[in-house]
């Protein structure tokens, strides 16, 4: 059984073509003209027709809004813009020390990149949706009088668990996928919400087996995840902390229940991921991971549709084999450009942030 690949920029190009029948011809007719309040600005996604998701896990809000943003203007060019910080920070009329950027998603349409900003620091900081031209232009994307709607989540974390109520978002087959913390017992919480938004239920509780902790867990929120076809079924790829790498079959994902994960891999304890994406190079299938502490990791998928799940205490790492590409330090985000390339945000030795454009290793 050969494992599909389903790479982010193709599947949200053809997302409006897999929608539900109930939904509208076209999803922007159901955006309305107005002003979505930003209480921070968190996890991005793109959706069809150049629709922007943002996270605003303060509030518990997820926001869609029409970007316009359609065309390419050139279709050879790819971004890089050193000292992006220190760029948009003047774009603020800020220093760069007050400026952090949250999230990255490259529009699959325009190529274009979208940032989410905090300017200031802690829950009084100021959210902002920067734009990066192909050709690494910056400018700030208004909100005022922008066709919107938006998603409240009913049951979000309180407290310190707050800023995990949406840690990461993905848009499938009209539906958006939102991971996060619920207020449940089992905390760990999966929402799939159709889109145009109608309601939102309460999602699913997710469970998996932490290998290097050698106990099932139902309260460390997935971190980051991607969507991938395995047997020609739609599932997650999901990293959580520390840091096992899960799959989760989509069509298992129902409001209020508990499902479980199968721990495909753990790669290394004292570790946080902060991105992931999946893409084909030489026939096979890779995961292209960014962590904090163990660079950036790539991979093999091979067998991940025949791998035993991990079930019990490692030491070290299990699982699917990966290599660290040691050529790629500092990156703090990834999403993918086009099937050949990647985009990245890196930071340096010395603090400084920049968006490259890098060939898929």
């Amino acid at each position: 059984m050969r494992t599909t690949l389903r790479i982010a920029v193709l599947s949200l190009s053809a997302a409006g073509l897999l929608a539900a029948p109930a939904q509208s011809e076209s999803p922007r007719e159901d955006l309305k003209k107005g002003n979505p309040e930003l209480k921070s600005a968190g996890p991005l996604a793109f959706g069809p027709q150049g629709i922007l998701f943002i996270g605003d896990p303060q509030a518990a809000v997820i926001h869609a809004i029409d970007t316009g943003d359609r065309v390419v203007a050139d279709a050879r060019a790819a971004p890089k813009v050193e000292g992006i910080d220190e760029k948009v920070a003047s774009l603020l009329g800020v220093e760069s020390k007050d400026v952090s950027i949250k999230d990255l998603a490259v529009n699959p349409i325009s190529g274009n990149t979208y940032l989410s900003v905090a300017r200031g620091s802690g829950p009084k900081a100021s959210p902002v949706i920067m734009k990066v031209t192909r050709a690494g232009k910056l400018s700030e994307v208004a909100l005022k009088e922008i066709k919107s709607s938006s998603a409240m989540l009913p049951n979000p974390a309180k407290g310190k668990s707050s800023q995990d109520v949406i840690t990461q978002m993905a848009f499938l087959k009209g539906r958006l996928l939102v991971a996060g913390m619920s207020n449940e017992k089992f905390a760990s919480n999966l929402r799939s919400i159709s889109f145009p938004f109608d309601k939102t239920d309460k999602g699913s509780s997710i469970e998996i087996f932490h290998g290097a902790h050698g106990q099932f867990e139902t309260r460390s929120p997935i971190r980051v995840f991607t969507t991938y076809q395995i047997g020609g079924e739609d599932n997650l790829l999901a990293a959580y902390q520390c840091t096992p790498l899960v799959k989760l079959p989509v069509n298992t994902l129902k409001p209020g229940e508990k499902i479980q994960g199968t721990t495909v891999a753990e790669l290394g304890n004292g570790n946080k991921p902060l991105s992931i994406i999946v893409y084909q190079k030489g026939g096979k299938d890779y995961a292209l991971i960014a962590n904090n502490r163990r660079g950036v990791m790539k991979v093999n998928l091979d067998n991940v549709d025949k791998i035993e799940g991990i079930t019990k205490r490692i030491s070290g790492t299990a699982g699917l084999k990966y290599e660290t590409i040691k050529d790629l330090k500092g990156v703090q985000k990834i999403d993918a450009f086009d099937k050949d390339h990647a985009l990245l945000l890196v930071k340096s030795d010395e603090g400084k942030t920049s968006l490259e454009t890098i060939d898929l290793p």
